[in-house]
């Protein structure tokens, strides 16, 4: 029993008792303490070491503190994330976990910490508006079946690799991100800011019922699936089951929800031209969020799917690559958002074997330059997205480099920056961060990242790592190859 159980009520006097000493506590504590002996046993101490080593949880040089002094930003080119140019002239003043000013050369505080940043290009820290925290970089037979220890274990290792590739925030658009997100945000594990949406809210042989059919008929007194277990998904058919499960998400902590409205490439059992949820059930998923003043983003390919979301009140339409253009229109008509993946048929498309699968995916592809073009055309407001799934998340950077095939680089660079996030702030009171995102602007939050590359020329500098030579989130520096002065 720990200490916390001794300590009384400060109103009532009375004790209040945990469960650290409950079997079900003691057995968890067990299989942890087996697993790290057959660690120890296969690796040593230093494999132990190397499962957390991914969370900040033992000595890694991504670990960062608040600067004890302001920290300016010299010498250098500055991309602010919403002018489509470079600036010159100015230098970038931060001060706690806030950017507190752009002054002129010379006339910062003189007790500033200064970096000399080379002549090179600052720009705001990257946001990905669709990603899947816990499900980017284990396949799905893992994510079905496996322990889910393993699952958030792999998925914190791939947390501190996605702030080292300079994605200083994601939208996670379905999964159990919120412990996680809570880690990162207590500094116990290295990451991206989180905007969790929790569990995917999916009718039954939706694109989130991930059950076997050897699962059906569901019966009234039967357990829950894997997926609705651990959060990945929750089922829910008829409107008091979507308020239901949507009110679940909002009490968790999401700052958006994600409900399923049509048929996926991968999907078994849902064609790709499939409707999912009637309109009055996205209406209630609608309703719930709004009450709690944040939004619904919906996956959808189709014209008819977009059109019954649009008209329920869904604002972002999270995939869309085979909207129609008066669809397109319809949706810059009624202001609502588009976060768009640059889904390609080429090495970094996902394998099927399936052919009905494969023909989806060229449907898809085929979709992807017309999304850019319309979305363009009809002043549609739009976001990046990557959707990596089940395969690792090294190709992040590589995805956002391809917008340039379609726009200016700056441009692309744009949609994940200050587009990205204007879309995020649709969570109004429910965004879990307080302060702008995807800015570099006097009272936004520190984020932000110092680059070798010409980000007016071409973006393939996102594929590369080492082109990153600072990496701030929150006023924090997690990479620095500038400067030797201690921060």
């Amino acid at each position: 029993m720990c200490l916390a159980c001794y300590e009384p009520d400060p109103q009532t006097g009375r004790i209040h008792f945990c469960h650290c000493g409950s079997p079900q506590t003691l057995a968890i504590m067990r299989r942890i303490e087996a697993d790290i002996s057959r660690r120890q046993m296969m690796g040593g101490m230093a494999a132990v070491m190397g499962m957390f080593s991914g969370f900040g949880l033992a000595p890694h040089p991504t670990r960062a503190q608040i600067p004890a002094r302001p920290v300016l930003l010299t010498n250098l080119r500055l991309f602010d994330g919403e002018t489509l140019s470079l600036r010159q002239g100015v230098e970038v003043l931060v001060d706690g976990d806030r950017i507190a000013g752009l002054p002129v050369p010379g006339q910062g505080p003189a007790e500033a910490q200064r970096i000399d940043c080379g002549g090179r290009t600052v720009i705001p820290g990257l946001i990905d508006t669709h990603w899947h925290t816990t499900l980017a970089s284990v396949s799905q037979i893992v994510a079905m079946t496996q322990d889910p220890g393993l699952l958030h274990l792999i998925a914190g290792q791939e947390a501190g690799a996605t702030l080292m590739r300079g994605f200083t925030t994601v939208r996670d658009v379905g999964g159990p991100a919120f412990g996680l997100k809570a880690a990162i945000d207590r500094s116990v594990v290295t990451g991206p800011r989180i905007f969790p949406a929790g569990a995917i809210i999916s009718q039954t042989s939706g694109h989130g019922d991930f059950r076997f059919q050897n699962s059906l008929p569901m019966m009234p007194g039967d357990p829950a699936d894997h997926a609705s277990r651990q959060g990945m998904s929750a089922l829910a058919d008829g409107v008091p089951e979507v308020l239901r499960r949507t009110r679940e998400q909002l009490m968790k902590g999401a700052s958006q929800i994600k409900i399923t409205a049509g048929g996926g490439v991968a999907s078994q059992y849902d064609p790709l031209e499939s409707l999912q949820f009637t309109e009055a059930e996205m209406r209630a998923a609608v309703d719930a969020a709004t009450d709690w003043g944040t939004y619904v983003c919906a996956h959808v390919y189709t014209p008819p799917g977009i059109r019954r979301c649009i008209a329920a009140g869904v604002k972002s339409i999270e995939h869309g690559q085979l909207a129609d253009e008066d669809t397109v229109r319809m949706m810059a008509d009624t202001d609502t958002w588009w976060s768009i993946q640059p889904f390609l048929a080429d090495e970094d498309a996902n394998q099927y074997a399936d052919p009905k699968a494969v023909a989806a995916q060229r449907q898809v592809a085929e979709g992807t330059a017309r999304a850019f073009e319309w979305a363009d055309k009809h002043r549609v407001n739009w976001a990046f997205g990557s959707d990596i799934l089940y395969r690792g998340g090294e190709s992040q950077g590589r995805q956002l480099a391809k917008l340039a095939r379609f726009m200016s680089p700056l441009s692309a660079l744009h949609r994940a920056t200050g587009a990205a996030g204007r879309l995020l702030a649709l969570s109004g009171a429910r965004a879990p961060y307080d302060g702008r995102l995807g800015v570099i602007a006097e009272g936004a939050l520190a984020d932000l990242l110092v680059i070798d590359g010409d980000p007016e020329q071409r973006l393939d500098w996102l594929d590369d790592r080492a082109s990153l030579r600072l990496i701030m989130k929150g006023g924090r520096i997690f990479k620095n190859e500038l400067s030797e002065d201690a921060i």
